[in-house]
């Protein structure tokens, strides 16, 4: 397909959480670190972290997770499309700010 897929800083911290959290086992401990290890990262960036409260403040319905809102900031902010097996997190983010969903 010739694309490359962008983690957001945000990704990075969950999977981090995730195999501490889950895996004990120090071979699974390391798996993360080499799976990331060519993955470029979206870091937080003023843009990023204006866009998150914007998002934010727009309160509809039930509330966001937080990360969900970082993760849709972070696309937004770089103009990118983000590809989530999660629509029903981030269709709000579609629907009302313009985030482009890449459905599986």
């Amino acid at each position: 397909m010739g694309t490359q897929p962008i983690l957001t800083f945000v990704t990075v911290g969950e999977l981090a959480q995730r195999t501490k959290l889950r895996h004990r086992d120090p071979r699974n401990l390391a798996m993360p670190g080499s799976w990331l290890a060519d993955k470029p990262v979206i870091p937080g960036s003023k843009a990023v972290a204006a866009t998150w409260g914007t998002l934010s403040a727009a309160q509809r319905g039930r509330p966001r997770p937080v990360t969900d809102t970082w993760v849709a900031a972070c696309c937004l902010a770089y103009q990118l499309p983000l590809a989530t097996l999660n629509l029903t997190d981030f269709k709000d983010f579609a629907g009302h700010h313009g985030l482009r969903l890449l459905e599986p």
